[in-house]
């Protein structure tokens, strides 16, 4: 009988043995379990200097802000700059200075008129430049006054009204000029106008060595505007010259 209860007694020693033992197990189980597992594709490691260990960050940490950078000059966001680089400074308009010439006899009256139509006010002047030889468009001398009426009034006639007639005596007595030139270039181009638009057939050129005095025009801080008007003007005017100059050159 006593041996039947030691046996009892064992048996139930045994069990509550492996019943301890068992919630043992099952209390690290659902600690393994409620612990989140580790993501290998969320950690990376950061490069460090060498002998210093390297610190381990998920990979979905936020980075640093970067400070932000200045505009580069000239941008969108950057004010505008005016000529020459200085801002707030309003730009020049763009002025010229012109010398045009040069011109004597018919054709300075014609140039004359023609500026006047660009109503230039003080920014027009005139300085005279001479030459001590020159070449001349004539007729020569003729016979005597009533010859010299006659040619006169075919010249009129013909349209040709600037002329002058030679008074002093010796050789030139009554030769009638149409117009004194610098260059001989100059002279032919008038005197191949004067055979094809007006029908002269009698003049001829000669080189006149005397004081020859022209007249060239300074325009002095004209716009674009004015300037482009006035190249047109110079192309009715063959063997005139129109050539930028220094402003200081005006003054």
């Amino acid at each position: 009988m006593k041996a039947l209860v030691w046996i009892l007694l064992l048996g139930n020693a045994i069990f509550f043995a492996v019943m301890q033992w068992g919630g043992l197990l099952a209390a690290d189980e659902q600690a393994a379990q409620a612990q989140p597992p580790l993501h290998e594709e969320k950690i990376s490691v950061l490069s460090v200097p060498q002998g210093k260990p390297a610190a381990v960050l998920p990979a979905s940490a936020p980075a640093a802000a970067e400070p932000p950078q200045p505009p580069l000059s000239g941008g969108s966001d950057s004010p505008p700059l005016t000529r020459g680089g200085r801002e707030g400074l309003p730009a020049k308009p763009d002025v010229a200075c012109m010398e045009w010439g040069e011109f004597s006899g018919a054709d300075l009256a014609r140039a004359t008129a023609a500026l006047s139509t660009l109503q230039l006010g003080d920014k027009l002047s005139q300085r005279q430049v001479e030459y001590s030889i020159g070449y001349w468009v004539y007729i020569p001398p003729q016979k005597n006054k009533a010859a010299v009426n006659q040619k006169i009034a075919q010249l009129k006639a013909r349209g040709v009204d600037e002329y002058f007639v030679v008074p002093d005596a010796g050789p030139w007595l009554n030769a009638i000029s149409l117009g004194v030139f610098k260059t001989r270039e100059a002279a032919q181009h008038f005197l191949d106008e004067l055979r094809d638009s007006k029908g002269v057939r009698s003049a001829q050129i000669g080189e006149r060595a005397s004081k020859l005095k022209a007249t060239l025009f300074v325009l002095n801080g004209l716009d674009a505007k004015t300037g482009t008007e006035l190249a047109r003007i110079q192309k009715d005017f063959a063997g005139s010259e129109l050539k930028d100059i220094s402003c200081a050159l005006t003054r």
